[in-house]
């Protein structure tokens, strides 16, 4: 088997290194490994978007950030700073930063500097400041640092000198160091930054990254494959496996089938009905992590009748949550009680959701104006995530549920990047779709997908923006009392249980399957994919017997 897995391997490497520059061939893949991706990144970097798809391809591959988590010790540690203090009582942060980092060295860049506080500038600059030059590349949106706040929240980044920077806050907030540590607030290159300047190739930056991260870029080729090498020079320890190959495999039943090949190493969201299957296969090992994500059913509340509230309501009440956690998640999640999960240090044990009712429902619809129905769509991810096994066959359950009260519902997909740009041109009347946490503070769950500013960017599905609700959101993370902070979270839940933005409806284990011989491939709790410390257990050479003793030659 070993050995058949090994030329399935090689041919896989084959298809990859059709468009290789002669000087980089790809290396065996003994010496690699192979993951089998769900889909397309919509770009190389991770600071234009927020979809997990592309922040599993590139950031803890390509990227280092500022700080990293610690979720087992629930603290902050260094990674390109050192230390980090906050001062005028938490308006402005210090960061040491770490010498001797090196970039990427590729074909198209050779690094004449290491890291330094210029990168740091550059990196944050291009997102906070419009009138940076690289602001507008990449269509100039930047979610994540739009609805968390950090885009209004940092005033100005000040170099102290070549290692040390301070980042000035217009006030204290509780959520800062947290954003900090994201898959988002990565570093880039400035001097690679200029040189495309200066070239004329800007666009550059984003589709042939440079970083520090413990993987370099080699080559994508959209809806076949992503090829990285080993970063030699990485500042920490360098990866145990040499090349690392994402092939894009959509469809969960072929990547269960390479898996089962041994043509993919490693593979995401595998098949919760063949969770137990896998598990007796002595070649395959299961993972499981707690992961903090929430599945949600949002109403595009700028269009009617879904800016009613009492409609709203009333889809609410019209599906079986229950039914959907078994039949999608086969009893691997939880009913959600609310947006925030049961792992988060603000949940509460009340109930912020809607029970399955539907004499109600038709109750509210009537009241709403609607007692003969209407139609509508649910637009169903093409792609699976940790929150969301299988969006299509949730949404044709939905269907079936809403038949009942008298609403029509179709189900509507796309391509995973055409599905998320339409998402965010307002084209659904809902969608069924989730949010995994980036940290542990609960400001994520809020902040970046139910905000104004989460409106703004496009990431708030529900187009929903309510400045009473933004107000409870700021009360919250400047409150620096831990228990008020939670009674705030708590108003916070109930605020979106009576306007129903969205429907909470599920909060999941992240599953991953990988060959047995595949070790040290890290899920973050928090988001994200590494594999930096990912390694392939060698296989014990044949010991060959000592010669006897009078057959020993002495060397002259």
């Amino acid at each position: 088997m070993v050995i058949q897995r090994f030329w399935l391997v090689v041919g896989c490497c084959c298809v990859v290194a059709a468009c290789s520059q002669p000087d980089e061939q790809p290396e065996p893949l003994r010496q690699g490994l192979v993951y089998c991706a769900e889909g397309n990144p919509e770009s190389f970097n991770p600071q234009l978007g927020t979809s997990g798809t592309t922040i599993d391809a590139t950031s803890a591959q390509l990227y280092d950030r500022l700080i990293d988590y610690d979720a087992e010790r629930q603290q902050f540690e260094p990674a390109l700073a050192l230390s980090w203090q906050a001062l005028d009582d938490g308006k402005r942060y210090r960061f040491e930063l770490r010498k001797d980092v090196e970039f990427h060295q590729t074909q198209w860049f050779t690094p004449t500097r290491r890291f330094s506080a210029d990168d740091v500038l550059f990196s944050f600059n291009r997102w906070l400041n419009p009138d940076h030059p690289y602001h507008s590349v990449g269509g100039g949106s930047y979610p994540f640092f739009n609805s968390s706040g950090l885009i209004h929240l940092i005033e100005r980044i000040e170099m102290i000198d070549s290692h040390t920077i301070d980042i000035h806050l217009a006030q204290a907030d509780s959520s800062f160091l947290a954003n900090m540590a994201t898959d988002f607030a990565v570093i880039l290159s400035a001097e690679y930054g200029t040189n495309l300047l200066q070239a004329g190739t800007p666009e550059a930056i984003d589709r042939q990254p440079i970083g520090t991260g413990p993987f370099r870029f080699v080559e994508f080729r959209k809806d076949i494959s992503i090829r990285y090498y080993r970063h030699e020079n990485y500042w920490r320890k360098p990866p145990g496996i040499r090349q690392l190959v994402y092939t894009i495999t959509p469809n969960a039943n072929k990547r269960m089938l390479k898996l089962l090949t041994g043509e993919c190493d490693v593979i995401p969201y595998p098949l919760v009905d063949k969770l137990a299957e896998l598990s007796t296969d002595t070649e395959i090992e299961v993972q499981s992590a707690v992961n903090p994500n929430i599945a949600f059913w949002a109403f595009n509340t700028e269009r009617p009748p879904f800016d009613q509230p009492l409609v709203r309501q009333a889809l609410a009440h019209a599906i079986n949550r229950p039914a959907i956690i078994q039949t999608i998640y086969d009893g691997n999640a939880r009913l959600a009680t609310g947006v925030l999960p049961e792992t988060s240090w603000a949940f509460s044990e009340e109930d912020q959701t809607y029970p399955f009712n539907p004499e109600r429902a038709r109750a509210l619809l009537a009241e709403a104006g609607y007692a003969d129905g209407f139609s509508m769509s649910i637009w169903a991810m093409p792609v699976q995530r940790a929150y969301n096994p299988n969006a299509e066959r949730m949404a044709e359950l939905i269907q079936s549920d809403l038949a009942r009260v008298g609403i029509s519902a179709t189900m509507v997909t796309y391509e995973w990047n055409t599905f998320r740009r339409r998402l965010a041109n307002g084209e659904h009347d809902s969608v069924l779709i989730g949010w995994v946490a980036d940290n542990a503070d609960p400001d994520n769950f809020f902040r970046p997908i139910l905000s104004c500013a989460a409106k703004e960017s496009g990431n708030n599905r529900a187009n929903w923006c309510d400045p009473a609700f933004d107000q409870l959101l700021i009360d919250a993370i400047s409150a620096t009392n831990r228990d008020q902070r939670v009674n705030l979270y708590q108003d916070i839940e109930r605020a979106i249980t009576q306007a129903v933005p969205l429907v909470p409806i599920a909060n999941s284990l992240r599953f991953q399957a990988q060959r047995a011989d595949i070790e040290g491939v890290e899920l973050p709790p928090y988001g994200g994919l590494s594999f930096r410390r990912a390694s392939r257990v060698q296989e014990q050479p044949q010991q060959t017997p000592e010669p006897a003793a009078d057959a020993v030659k002495e060397q002259p």
